[in-house]
């Protein structure tokens, strides 16, 4: 019978990653395809990926895949002959990671309603007109251009910690928030040129597609994302002009594009771009530490995480029954980072 998940505890997992000798490549990649039955296409997925030692998060839906993952690198070629075997993987581009490290050490693929969340539900929208792309040194020549708009289609805490020069932020916690937002935010400048980017794409090339719905004329969006632009710039000589540290959704929590630290520990104020969640498993909110705030408050959000994890674990455990994820739920609003520097004071 075909092995279709994971058996092994979470603890052992990460405990095998990190004795591993051999060297692993991270790579994300999506595609947008119809699938019939997102279920069965999953398992197949599964049972491939799994023989080549595949971890990593993949969300199968209807409108295609969307996948994060990290192999064993001597297992590579294997990997690209297995997608390239496969209609709707052939010539598929994939990000390599900037700079790799232990991003996974589980295989997890789900089947979901939408690859991106998006909270679109007009059943006039279609994937099939999207905006242009547009590679690294169209991006430049573009963006040189004072009357191009930049949008960043990523959430504040990763336009928090890196960015391109000149792009705007949409202040939301999600994306599925974000959409309408960009859309009213430039609804009187539906003739200019806009410029969206995200992380590896996939958002970006949704909500290019979304505002062509709406009404804009000139949509281009960022081939690869940010991940293709820093390795193509870096390997064709290319001014780079993104600033500081892309966030990426795995173990790792963000790649250095650039030495610049453009960031706020959210505790002291000082210098610093490095994502940690909160030690107390009650909380675990994701926000920015520097070193001296980590060593002052044990890897905690606040001195009442601090004294939580100081108690014996049974009385942790009973502290967090019946809560989900405790009295701060696991969020990355941007209120919520903002009442940290209060508390810390």
């Amino acid at each position: 019978m075909a092995i279709l998940h994971n058996r092994v505890s979470q603890k052992e997992l990460k405990a095998r990653l990190y004795a591993e000798t051999e060297p692993r490549t991270t790579i994300s990649f999506y595609r947008y395809f119809p699938i019939a039955d997102p279920a069965a296409f999953r398992d197949d997925l599964y049972i491939h990926f799994n023989k080549l030692n595949v971890f990593g998060r993949i969300y199968v839906a209807h409108e295609g895949v969307n996948a994060q993952i990290s192999l064993p690198s001597s297992n590579m070629d294997a990997f690209r002959e297995y997608l390239n075997s496969t209609p709707h993987f052939k010539d598929l581009r994939l990000n390599i990671a900037v700079s790799d490290g232990k991003s996974f050490w589980v295989l997890k693929i789900k089947v979901r309603e939408k690859i991106v969340a998006d909270g679109i539900e007009d059943p006039a929208f279609s994937m099939e007109r999207k905006g242009r792309y547009v590679d690294a040194a169209a991006f430049n020549a573009l963006t040189n251009d004072p009357e191009t708009i930049v949008i960043d289609m990523r959430n504040h805490y990763e336009y928090e910690v890196g960015h391109f020069d000149t792009a705007r932020e949409i202040p939301s916690d999600t994306f599925r928030e974000q959409l309408p937002m960009a859309v009213e935010m430039l609804r009187d400048q539906k003739d200019k040129n806009i410029i969206m980017y995200c992380t590896g794409g996939i958002r970006c090339e949704k909500a290019s597609a979304y505002f062509l719905h709406q009404g804009f004329e000139n949509v281009f969006h960022l081939e690869g994302g940010i991940i293709h632009y820093a390795n193509t710039v870096r390997e064709k000589g290319l001014p780079n002009k993104f600033r500081g540290k892309n966030f990426v959704f795995d173990e790792r929590l963000g790649e250095r594009i650039t030495d610049e630290v453009i960031a706020q520990c959210h505790q002291c104020g000082q210098p610093c771009d490095t994502h940690i969640n909160c030690a107390n498993e009650g909380c675990h909110l994701l926000f920015i530490q520097c070193d001296a705030c980590r060593e002052k408050y044990s890897s905690c959000c606040s001195t009442e995480c601090a004294d939580i994890i100081k108690l014996p674990e049974e009385v942790q455990q009973e502290m967090r029954k019946g809560k989900v994820k405790g009295q701060m739920i696991f969020n990355k609003s941007k209120s919520r980072m903002r009442s940290l520097k209060l508390q810390s004071d």
